[in-house]
């Protein structure tokens, strides 16, 4: 499975004037680079808890159906938008909605088929379901403690300019942000 993003949210779950309070700052001059900042600690977050923020639409593509169930392998699932097919000329055929169920309990999302699945003509990426996936569609939606692990990166990343090793991994995460995302950590069992 090939998760590509085709949406990016539209808004951030920490406004600016809210980063720039948390960071006291009081002038603009700082703007662009606080901006930058706050997309990377979601873009960090987001990573780490293998949970997307802010609402955002993904495209999974598939070569093969797998045995039973469709796992989406990102959360927490919205909606399930559209499951579709290729033909050898790459034109898309959207399957009926009515030949499957999705569930998105708990936000893991899981499409199960009510009949056998049409095979794709394509037989590498033949097969895109497409995902609505995030907490909420605005920051009241996100829980507080990762706006407070994306508060805390923002913080460290705007105090030592390039002077601290990669935050990216959760293993190298300063302790109290990688304490705020591991209980909504995604795990996966073998």
């Amino acid at each position: 499975m090939i998760p590509i993003l085709l949406i990016p949210p539209a808004v951030e779950p920490i406004l600016l004037v809210q980063a720039k309070n948390w960071l006291r700052i009081d002038h603009a001059d700082e703007d662009e680079l606080v901006a930058a900042l706050i997309a990377s600690a979601r873009l960090v977050v987001e990573s780490a808890s293998g949970r997307m923020l802010i609402s955002q639409t993904w495209r999974i593509v598939m070569d093969v159906w797998p045995e039973g169930d469709i796992v989406i392998p990102l959360a927490p699932v919205r909606q399930v938008v559209a499951l579709r097919t290729l033909t050898a000329a790459g034109v898309s055929v959207v399957i009926a909605p009515s030949s499957y169920v999705a569930s998105v309990a708990g936000g893991l999302g899981r499409v199960r088929f009510l009949t056998k699945p049409p095979e794709p003509e394509r037989t590498i990426s033949g097969i895109e379901i497409d995902v609505e996936l995030g907490f909420s569609s605005n920051s009241q939606g996100v829980p507080e403690t990762l706006k407070t692990a994306m508060r805390l990166l923002i913080a460290r990343w705007y105090e030592q300019r390039g002077d601290v090793e990669s935050d990216g991994a959760f293993e190298r995460m300063p302790p109290a942000v990688a304490a705020l995302i591991a209980p909504y950590r995604r795990m996966r069992i073998a």
